[in-house]
């Protein structure tokens, strides 16, 4: 079928319907529903056999969802209605939430259901919960609906009435917009648990509005910590670019702040919460986490080392997947020390959320010279690579447990095998921010995918299943499990490789072959050529870069569809689960595991 995908914005969810509707051999196009461009002369273009909206801030126009079926997504149970269905299922601490897949009508989320699926609420931010749980029971229920629209035998059915207010967990109703009255923080008061949650539900927009240091902001992100104490509201500490505040009984950390909008003012936006209050900020101790990633004890990393035999994990987490030049120098450190340690199987990455987006255009943004801090941040981005592709004693694994853009996706190319849950998105590519790119992608795209399909990616610039991903070669294995069970088969996958009879002779080869590609071109070759490029646009401040910079850190409005996702494409098979390009029978990395 030929599926036009109507959506706010381009978003994660969007994007990964976009991937895998592809997959599943259906011709996709995306329009965004835009202020003031009329939609039905859009969508009466595109002439789709379906239309669905998996991320949708307004009202459909009667005028399209009576002359075509639309199929809207929204992220509640059965029944459950209203702009803020995640934020009341963080807020009343529901174990289980949902996904529903309704046809579009004159009132908002009451439609009739065409599909309907399940999932677990861990305890995350709700931006976390939104990429991973709602996302996999978003594209079940998408592809059950569409499936159902195809066989043109199935007939949706009508909605129950829902509750006014509120109701019992998992229970549909009808909920009022979150406001920032029900995020206040009461801090004389309100417990870690209650503070965490209330973070939790703002994350990563709107954020919870309060008072800090005589200004006012949002709040984004939060870790309770068990061990710090202090007066209720007062700053303890400092840890990585966060800071740490005491609650009513103990404390939580905070890595984010972004300053509340003045009226007639640019918009604002979210940087580490040492970074935004710069002078403002007292002298606080500086307090690193407990060495032993296995106590006990809750607190915040958002870098972590742990061993289990013959292999080490190095895992990490930054917001939203941002990279600054502290955080690659910081992970780089860890990297380093993780490599001089007796393992024969290092795994980077395994978290549940972002692997990594690359540079920080958050931070590169507010830089007084956003040139230079470009500059600073990809070099120290090539220093992470490099020293990834640099290791011969090992073999290297990342485990991509979310989704990844430009640099990131490099950063994962850098390594010996790709591990990739099958429910994140690639975006292998840097042309939609105007930039050639680094990360050594000329050496490592090229090499896993071909020239041709390194050349077309790059151009195209569009998402990537991880199940095409394993087809085009980007990805050695998917992984298949939910999102909180990752690292435990990333590990379990990585002890079977350590104990291999193979990994020995893997390593060896992989010594060799990499002074081969040395002696045929050195990396520092690579480094030199893309850089030569990333310099003269860092340097131009006319260069596309700059504006398209700050129109995304700001979170301007798009004044139309891009046209790279607003002509449609074809369908695509996903190569089979199975199919495996390395290892022996006793390791086929090709496979899917869980």
């Amino acid at each position: 079928m030929h599926i036009l995908l109507v959506a706010s914005a381009f978003n994660s969810l969007t994007q990964r319907a976009h991937a895998e509707l592809r997959d599943h051999g259906h011709s996709v196009t995306v329009e965004l529903a835009l202020e003031g461009v009329p939609l039905w002369d859009a969508v009466s273009r595109h002439r789709p056999d379906l239309v669905v909206a998996p991320m949708l801030k307004s009202a459909l126009p009667p005028k399209v969802w009576e002359a075509y079926t639309c199929l809207i997504v929204h992220p509640g149970p059965v029944g459950d209605r209203g702009p803020s269905s995640l934020d009341w299922a963080i807020h009343e601490k529901a174990s289980r939430w949902g996904v529903t897949v309704l046809q579009a009508n004159a009132e908002m989320d009451a439609g009739d259901v065409w599909a309907s699926v399940a999932c677990p609420v861990p305890p995350v931010g709700k931006s976390d919960l939104y990429r991973n749980e709602v996302s996999d029971a978003a594209l079940a229920a998408i592809l059950l609906a569409v499936e159902r629209f195809a066989s043109g035998t199935f007939s949706p059915r009508p909605q129950p009435q829902p509750q006014a207010g509120g109701g019992e967990e998992g229970v549909a109703c009808s909920r009022a917009y979150f406001d920032q009255g029900l995020r206040r923080i009461r801090w004389e008061s309100d417990s870690t648990e209650t503070v965490v949650r209330k973070l939790r539900a703002a994350d990563s927009f709107p954020g919870v509005l309060d008072e800090l240091l005589g200004r006012e902001w949002y709040l984004h992100g939060g870790h309770p910590e068990d061990d710090l104490r202090g007066r209720p509201g007062e700053l303890l500490a400092t840890r990585s670019g966060a800071v740490c505040r005491a609650t009513a009984d103990g404390a939580v950390w905070i890595p984010e702040l972004r300053p509340r909008r003045v009226p007639g003012g640019p918009a604002t936006f979210k940087l580490p919460a040492v970074l935004a209050l710069g002078d403002s900020l007292p002298r606080l101790r500086e307090h690193p986490a407990p060495p032993d990633a296995r106590s006990s004890l809750r607190t915040w990393a958002d870098i972590r080392y742990r061993e289990d035999g013959p292999v080490g994990f190095l895992s990490f987490s930054f917001p939203s997947g941002a990279m600054s030049t502290p955080h690659c120098r910081r992970l780089l450190r860890a990297y380093r020390t993780a490599t001089s340690r007796p393992t024969s199987v290092l795994v980077l990455g395994g978290g549940r959320d972002f692997f990594s987006n690359g540079i920080h255009l958050n931070v590169i943004e507010a830089a007084e010279d956003p040139g230079a801090e470009s500059w600073a941040n990809i070099n120290a981005m090539d220093d992470l690579v490099e020293a990834v592709l640099t290791t011969t004693d090992r073999l290297v694994v990342s485990a991509v447990g979310g989704n990844a853009a430009a640099g990131g996706v490099m950063l994962a190319l850098a390594a010996d095998e790709v591990w990739c849950r099958t429910g994140a998105v690639l975006n292998p590519h840097y042309r939609l921010m105007g930039l050639y790119g680094s990360e050594y992608w000329t050496y490592t795209l090229p090499r896993r995918v071909g020239p041709a399909v390194a050349d077309r990616l790059m151009r195209e610039a569009l998402p990537v299943s991880a199940a095409a991903g394993l087809g085009l070669g980007l990805v050695d294995r998917t992984v298949e499990c939910g999102p909180q069970d990752f690292a435990a088969e990333t590990g379990r996958l990585a002890a079977r490789l350590a104990s291999s009879s193979a990994t020995q002779a893997r390593i060896a080869a992989k010594k060799a072959e990499r002074e081969r590609h040395e002696a045929a071109k050195p990396l520092a070759s690579y480094r030199e050529e893309e850089l030569a490029h990333m310099l003269r646009t860092f340097s131009d401040p006319e260069a596309p870069y700059h504006a398209l910079r700050k129109a995304f850190v700001r979170k301007h409005p798009a004044a139309r569809t891009p046209p790279h996702i607003g002509v449609a494409l074809p369908g695509r098979k996903a190569a089979p689960r199975a199919s495996s390009r390395r290892g022996g029978a006793e390791f086929a990395p090709g496979a899917v595991a869980g």
